[in-house]
């Protein structure tokens, strides 16, 4: 069950998930220096307009996809403040696939696995990297990249999975909802 998980905070402090019981939570593997870092911007929207009403966000950053989460928690932490003016508390920077991959995603992941890209500007680069690398990628529910949400509803049930693909319209609807 999501409530039985704990990650670190970005100062190394073990954050238990029970601790959201009652609400509604986005789940986000971040980086810093992708072509879907923008997408800050529309978290953090969604965090101000709907904080007061029981959303709560996780933002776990990840540099498994293209070392493109560089730096320390901290700095990751100023680039977010400066350039997007986040408020939504930051996690410790940690992996989301493999062997090292955090407990609480190897959950995540067994509860909605991929199911594709939505139509993007990036949709058929990614589609073409990942069969180059692997023919059976798409089969597989490890997170293909930067930007992958998971919105966890108030009993702790993981409702959807949105790949960085997805319109953020379509993340706010769902997470609209479910509060």
């Amino acid at each position: 069950m999501f409530y039985d998980y704990t990650v670190l905070t970005r100062k190394g402090e073990e954050f238990k998930l029970s601790s959201l019981k009652g609400k509604v939570v986005l789940v986000v593997n971040t980086a810093t220096g992708c072509g879907f870092t923008p997408q800050y911007a529309p978290i953090e929207q969604l965090y101000q307009d709907y904080h007061d009403q029981g959303l709560e966000i996780l933002d776990i950053p990840c540099n498994q996809f293209g070392g493109q989460a560089p730096g320390t928690d901290d700095e990751i932490h100023a680039f977010c403040t400066l350039n997007y003016k986040t408020t939504f508390p930051q996690m410790k920077k940690s992996e989301v696939n493999g062997p090292n991959e955090l407990p609480l995603y190897t959950w995540l992941k067994a509860q909605k696995g991929f199911e594709g890209f939505q139509e993007h500007q990036y949709k058929a680069l990614l589609e073409k990297m990942f069969s180059e690398a692997d023919p059976d990628w798409a089969s597989k529910p490890d997170i293909k990249w930067n930007f992958t949400k998971f919105v966890v509803d108030r009993a702790g049930n993981v409702v959807a999975r949105f790949e960085p693909t997805a319109d953020m319209a379509q993340v706010e609807a769902c997470v609209k909802a479910l509060l």
